[in-house]
């Protein structure tokens, strides 16, 4: 009997994990996939997660970029030198997420990769987790499977609130080192952007559909193979990677009895941005000190954890979402008024680091979109 079994080992199930080990707690944390895993994602991060750990993320980090290129249509050019407070990390998530776990195995938390949760049973006063391992039981539970996990169907979260979006991914690797410089591109997709975040042994090229109005069919890997040809990448020559992405779109339950939802399984993806990694940390984390607050006896710390991801995260994303609908609808504009602006950049960075709020920045932004 274990006191909380975590499904995923993403950045959400590892946070959770690494701090319930560290409080003494007897963890058993699931991955289907054989670790290291490859993940395709942009792999930017906020330098803002070293604070909520206490060890060094540095062998994670392929790279820091404090240079930001955007265009419009591959046009109009805009660079901005961001200050070395706000540089960004750069990493490949299969090193990253590895990371976090093999420090979570340091706390004493046991893991089982390669083994897929084939689906659960409440007990009077635990869970049963059926594995390809055979079943095991935990007090509680936390589910960090994904965008395509079960869990939370099986944990009879039917009705979870979310906008589907879709992303594009490629990785190709160079025989030197790219020069440390983000590039984002509006317009040339339409309803979201292309980006490029560089690596030490290369590129993730990536692009994201994230307003779809209404559209059931899109393509997204025509305009990704363009795109990587501007950087002198043979797009023959690279392999995307297609996954679907589960962004936040409003307030909902996210715990039932004895057991949470994190990471994506949760919803918690930036409407604006699609930034996926910091907020799943965030939701580990919270899940974490709920669970270890309900196995010292406090009946009221799950219902808690739905409240702090809806408010001190929801509340921000209905603002995300309201200035996503503009971007996304209206890129011109959104070029011409918002990104050329040279404050605009510092702004953007601080956004995706946490270090300012949407609802901070929405009111004026709005106003000069819609004066505009």
């Amino acid at each position: 009997m274990y006191d909380c079994i975590i499904v995923g080992a993403g950045p959400a199930g590892a946070t959770a994990a690494y701090h319930l080990g560290k409080a003494g707690h007897q963890v058993l944390l699931l991955e289907a996939a054989a670790l290291p895993r490859y993940k395709p994602c942009g792999g930017g991060v906020s330098p803002q997660i070293a604070g909520w750990f206490d060890f060094d993320f540095a062998p994670a980090i392929s790279m820091t970029v404090s240079r930001v290129r955007y265009t419009l249509n591959l046009e109009d050019p805009v660079e901005v030198e961001l200050p070395p407070e706000q540089a960004l990390w750069m990493v490949r998530r299969d090193i990253f997420d590895h990371l976090i776990v093999k420090q979570a195995q340091a706390q004493g938390v046991t893991l089982w990769d390669r083994t897929k949760a084939q689906g659960v049973v409440a007990r009077a006063d635990s869970w049963q987790v059926d594995t390809s391992q055979g079943p095991v039981r935990g007090r509680f539970l936390i589910a960090a499977d994904g965008a395509r996990g079960a869990m939370a169907k099986w944990l009879g979260f039917s009705q979870r609130r979310y906008q589907q979006a879709a992303a594009l991914e490629a990785e190709p690797r160079l025989p030197i080192a790219p020069e440390p410089l983000v590039y984002a591109d509006l317009g040339l997709l339409r309803g979201g952007y292309l980006w490029n975040f560089p690596k030490a042994d290369g590129y993730s090229i990536g692009g994201g559909i994230f307003r779809t109005g209404g559209q059931r069919r899109y393509d997204l890997r025509t305009p990704l193979l363009n795109y990587t040809e501007t950087f002198k990448v043979d797009p023959s020559q690279v392999q995307p990677y297609g996954h679907p992405i589960l962004i936040w779109d409003g307030p909902q339950p996210l715990h039932t009895q004895r057991a949470l939802l994190a990471g994506e399984a949760a919803c918690v993806v930036d409407p604006f941005t699609a930034e996926g990694i910091r907020p799943s940390i965030f939701s580990g984390l919270q899940a974490a000190r709920a669970i270890h607050q309900a196995l010292q006896g406090d009946d009221q710390a799950l219902p808690r954890y739905t409240e702090v991801i809806n408010r001190e995260w929801g509340e921000e994303m209905r603002w995300a979402r309201r200035i996503a609908r503009l971007v996304y609808q209206l890129p011109k504009l959104t070029y011409r008024v918002g990104v050329k602006r040279p404050s605009s950049s510092v702004t953007l960075v601080k956004l995706f680091c946490g270090e300012v709020r949407y609802s901070e920045v929405a009111h004026r932004a709005l106003q000069r979109l819609t004066g505009g």
